[in-house]
């Protein structure tokens, strides 16, 4: 049992350590595999085949557990590291310390997005990016989305989110029929231009590799996901008697049949069902404040 924490109240050391984990994995070889498997299982609606990690009701658990598997890997190099998280309604400005030189480092230059500053920043050999859908080697933010300003969540809208008992309804996917709690908070039930998009907006305000299916190449992917899992926890707590659904396999006439993974069916490719991991507190609590 561990502790993740807000990193706002991060210590100096804790930063350090966090970051000299993240680079061990990544020199050693073992970072990219988390960035070709949440591509790998990014799916949408439109496409054939099982949905997982996202635009389905897996977003949670398969989430949960993937953060899980990278953790445990950072413990192997030390022990004490975990997976800080970045709540994006309070710390929600490109001055926040979370982009900090020590830290997460700086947004991406105007001409070409290249992250210039902090331990991710290309020139400091530490970061290359290796797999992705675009040629460049660095990292690459563009925070605000300056040509299409965007703003981060605010409390108000993630109270809202909250509010919602359903975890998720039919028809189970990204569309704006889907109004359960997941869909709302993963953000595909209202256009940007009309606000109420959760996670997705933040992936967008971030910008660079954080837009898409590689985004884990942007190591702040990870705490902007500890969040999104303690969010899991606050409407777990919230709405006691909800729980995950679909509770049962979908029917084989039905649109969805394998395309949704129940509770208690697995989910690739850890093998893990989303029923095994609905209670956080078998793996680790959260600090909050």
């Amino acid at each position: 049992m561990y502790t993740r924490v807000n990193q706002r109240n991060l210590t100096s050391s804790q930063r350090t350590r966090f970051v000299k984990a993240v680079i061990e994995l990544k020199r050693s070889g073992r970072y990219d595999k988390y960035v070709r498997l949440h591509a790998e299982y990014f799916a949408a609606d439109g496409e054939s085949g099982l949905r997982v990690a996202h635009m389905s009701p897996t977003f949670f658990p398969w989430h949960r557990q993937f953060l899980l598997v990278f953790e445990r890997e950072l413990q192997t190099i030390d022990r004490g590291v975990t997976v800080p998280y970045w709540d994006w309604t309070t710390d929600n400005k490109t001055t926040s310390a979370l982009w900090a030189d020590d830290f997460m480092g700086g947004n991406g230059r105007r001409s070409d997005g290249q992250v210039m500053t902090g331990p991710f920043a290309h020139r400091t050999g530490n970061w290359p990016i290796n797999y992705g859908v675009t040629r460049e080697k660095y990292l690459t933010r563009n925070m605000g989305r300056p040509d299409r300003p965007i703003a981060l969540p605010t409390k108000a809208e993630l109270r809202g989110a909250l509010a919602l008992a359903a975890y998720d309804t039919a028809p189970w996917n990204s569309a704006p029929a889907t109004q359960g709690f997941r869909n709302k908070i993963e953000g595909w039930t209202v256009s940007e231009t009309k606000g109420g998009y959760l996670h997705n907006r933040v992936h967008q305000w971030v910008g660079g590799h954080m837009v898409g299916a590689a985004s884990p190449n942007d190591p702040v992917f990870w705490l902007h996901h500890s969040f999104i899992d303690l969010i899991w926890v606050h409407w777990q707590r919230q709405h006691p008697k909800s729980s995950y659904l679909p509770s049962r396999p979908l029917p084989a006439n039905d649109r969805q049949h394998a395309r949704v993974i129940s509770a208690d069916e697995l989910m690739p490719p850890f093998r893990v069902k989303p029923s095994a991991v609905l209670d956080h507190r078998k793996f680790y609590t959260y600090e909050e404040g």
